[in-house]
C-alpha cells in the first residue's frame, strides 16, 4: 500500500514522503540508493516474507516526489526519516539502505534516535578514502555504471533509449536529486571521523566486486563504527539486494530479530 506522511521539521517546513508497506511484523525501513526505489521493491517483499513490516519511502525528489527547497544535504534527510518514524510512533526500528541510502542510514545512527535498534549499511556511499575513491558517477555511461556495479553486469545491463518517455524522464529526475543530495563526489570528509560516536549495533555488508564503492569502504565503515560486523559478499557488487538477493535477505533478517 503506498501512503504519504507529512512531517514538519522547522528547517524544511512540511515535507511529504511517500511510502510503500510491505507486510506486517517487527519495523524495517528500507532506503534506496541512486537506482531508485525500484530497485529495493523486490527485495521488501521477500523481507516481508520473513515477518517484517517493511517501509520503503521515495526519498523526496526521486521519482517526481517534491523536494523543499531547503532539503538538499544527507544529514536533512535523516533528520526527515527520523521525524518519519517519530510520526509513525515506531520503535524498535532496523534501518537498512544501500549505496546513498546507507549512507542516510549511517547519518541516522549518528542522530542516536531510541527508535532504531540497528542499522544495515550496504555498499554505502559517503567516505571520502583517496587511497579507494568512490567512482565518478555522474561521468559515466549506463553501459560503464553497469559494468562498474554488479559481479556479472550482462545479466543487469539496461538501454535506456529502449525505456518508455516517462521511465527515461523519473531517471533523469533521479539523477538530479541524488546529485543534489550526494554531490558529485559522493562523499562528506568529515564522516569517517563522526562514525565512533553512534550508538546502534550495525551490520555492514559489501560486494567484494563492486567498483563503484570498493570493498575498501565496507572495512572503514566498520571499523570506525563502535559495534558493527563486517559481511562481504563474493558474488555480489554494489546492489546485493539484486544479485544476491537470498543471501542479503537472510544477513539482515538474523540481524534485525538479534538487534
Amino acid at each position: 500500500m503506498t501512503n504519504v506522511q507529512r512531517v514538519d521539521l522547522e528547517e524544511f517546513g512540511p515535507v511529504d514522503l511517500t511510502y510503500t508497506a510491505y507486510g506486517t511484523g517487527r519495523p524495517l525501513l528500507l532506503l534506496h540508493g541512486g537506482a531508485g526505489p525500484q530497485s529495493v521493491t523486490g527485495f521488501a517483499e521477500r523481507l516481508a516474507a520473513d515477518g517484517f513490516r517493511v517501509l520503503v519511502p521515495i526519498h523526496p525528489g526521486f521519482e517526481g516526489t517534491p523536494r523543499p527547497e531547503p532539503l538538499t544535504t544527507i544529514s536533512g534527510l535523516a533528520r526527515v526519516y527520523s521525524a518519519f518514524l517519530t510520526e509513525l510512533d515506531l520503535t524498535g526500528v532496523t534501518v537498512a539502505g544501500n549505496s546513498i541510502g546507507g549512507w542516510i542510514t549511517a547519518e541516522l545512527a549518528l542522530l542516536g534516535s531510541p527508535r532504531v535498534a540497528g542499522v544495515v549499511l550496504v555498499d554505502a556511499v559517503g567516505l571520502d578514502l583517496p587511497e579507494a575513491p568512490v567512482a565518478d558517477f555522474f561521468s559515466l555511461t549506463m553501459d560503464e555504471v553497469a559494468d562498474l556495479s554488479y559481479a556479472n553486469p550482462d545479466a543487469f545491463r539496461i538501454d535506456p533509449a529502449k525505456l518508455p518517455p516517462e521511465r527515461q524522464a523519473a531517471m533523469a529526475g533521479n539523477r538530479g536529486a541524488l546529485q543534489t543530495y550526494g554531490g558529485t563526489a559522493m562523499t562528506d570528509p568529515t564522516l569517517l571521523g563522526r562514525l565512533p560516536a553512534a550508538a546502534a549495533p550495525a551490520l555492514v555488508v559489501w560486494g567484494a566486486a563492486d567498483r563503484i564503492v570498493p570493498p575498501e569502504h565496507g572495512k572503514a565503515y566498520s571499523d570506525a563504527l563502535p559495534d558493527a560486523k563486517l559481511v562481504v559478499i563474493e558474488d555480489a557488487g554494489h546492489l546485493p539486494q539484486l544479485e544476491t538477493p537470498g543471501k542479503l535477505q537472510d544477513l539482515i533478517t538474523e540481524f534485525a530479530k538479534g538487534a
